[in-house]
């Protein structure tokens, strides 16, 4: 094979495998968590949206202490971007459910507990 070939043959495969690459990064469900709730959390759940099962806790075995953040990192290939998200607190296993969140434009999500209301709160950034 020659030299010509072998490059007109790598520009072939590139030429095919620029459009995948490019969804690749259309898909980016990637965001940061930020706990502003006052309170350690000890799981963290997303599943695609109205999923039967949330599936594993993302963050494993660590836990997020209040002020912390974590970076929830999703395979490439994932083409949904509307997601569930759903944290439980460590203090007294209550949690706190989001659903139809578009990934696909969220890039952080800050979550706040009010004491006067008991209610957790979610803004999107």
């Amino acid at each position: 094979m020659t030299m010509r070939t072998k490059l007109l043959a790598s520009l072939f495969a590139f030429a095919i495998a620029a459009p995948a690459l490019a969804l690749a990064q259309d898909a980016k469900q990637d965001f940061t968590l930020v706990n502003r709730t006052g309170y350690e959390l000890n799981a963290v759940y997303v599943s695609p949206s109205h999923a039967e099962d949330w599936g594993s806790d993302v963050m494993g075995r660590d836990t997020l202490a209040n002020g912390g953040t974590v970076d929830i990192h999703f395979n490439r290939a994932s083409r949904t971007c509307n997601w569930d998200l759903k944290v439980v607190y460590t203090v007294d296993d209550s949690s706190a459910v989001w659903h139809d969140i578009d990934l696909c434009t969220v890039s952080k999500i800050t979550i706040r507990y009010n004491k006067n209301t008991d209610t957790t709160t979610a803004s999107y950034d």
